[in-house]
């Protein structure tokens, strides 16, 4: 679904035979392994995810498209990086979920070099990206104890709020911060409508433990919610986002810690 991110943040990895680049909330790989086929034998490129799963299925990608990545399964916000280990700091909708997100982004200047460079992609706000709200609004009828998003806090749309991002890097040690509008095209199959809306997002977390009749009353609910996506057999959407980049303070403005 969100394979059109992974040209964007290539491009801005700096080819480079010996470039050591860590991808943040790596999810199952596609970004690091496509990362790791730019950078070749000479680079070091290593994903992180809190998931288990999902860092067992980047694993399996890696190994089964021969690239040359590792994998760390752990938070990001406290893991003990070596310091100033990566030269780039890279992640797709990976950043928006940290209990800290100032702690959690000093830590990972912590482990990049001086000047290391830094290119992620978060979510504008919820008023931007209607698609990702649909489910839960056609859900609500049947569905009254579903929580709302919060806000400001932990959550997909953290990030909505550019000064905050601002704030959150320079107080973090990130400096030369760039934050840029992009609308990315993504799709998936309309087949996986069911499994998307049962499974992801706040309507799929009070699904998890739903009975089968529920699930299918929900489901059958929301799809209609999903009419103006549908393009053929695929669903077709707009990712409204800030593609955001920042630079490794140097020497004495780097966090303590």
């Amino acid at each position: 679904m969100f394979k059109q991110f992974e040209r964007p943040l290539c491009e801005a990895v700096p080819a480079g035979s010996n470039r050591r680049v860590l991808d943040v909330g790596c999810g199952t790989g596609g970004l690091t392994v496509a990362v790791a086929r730019k950078l070749g034998e000479g680079g070091r490129v290593a994903g992180i995810d809190i998931s288990a799963p999902m860092i067992g299925a980047a694993l399996a990608r890696a190994e089964r498209e021969g690239a040359s990545a590792s994998f760390i399964c752990a938070d990001a916000q406290h893991y003990k990086f070596d310091r100033a280990s990566f030269d780039m700091i890279i992640s797709r909708l990976g950043v928006m979920f940290f209990d800290d997100s100032v702690a959690a982004f000093a830590n990972l200047r912590r482990a990049a070099a001086e000047g290391a460079g830094l290119a992620f992609a978060a979510w504008r706000s919820a008023a931007e990206n209607p698609f990702m709200t649909a489910a839960e609004r056609a859900a609500a009828p049947l569905l009254p104890n579903m929580p709302a998003r919060p806000s400001g806090g932990p959550g997909q749309f953290a990030f909505a709020d550019k000064d905050r991002v601002m704030a959150v890097l320079r107080e973090s040690g990130w400096t030369e911060i760039d934050i840029r509008p992009i609308d990315i095209p993504c799709q998936f199959p309309a087949s996986e409508l069911a499994r998307y809306v049962g499974w992801l997002g706040p309507v799929g977390t009070l699904l998890q433990d739903a009975d089968r009749g529920l699930r299918q009353r929900v489901v059958d609910a929301v799809r209609p919610a999903f009419a103006p996506y549908v393009e053929a057999d695929a669903i077709r959407f707009t990712a409204a986002c800030w593609m955001i980049g920042a630079r490794a303070a140097r020497g004495s403005e780097v966090p303590n810690g």
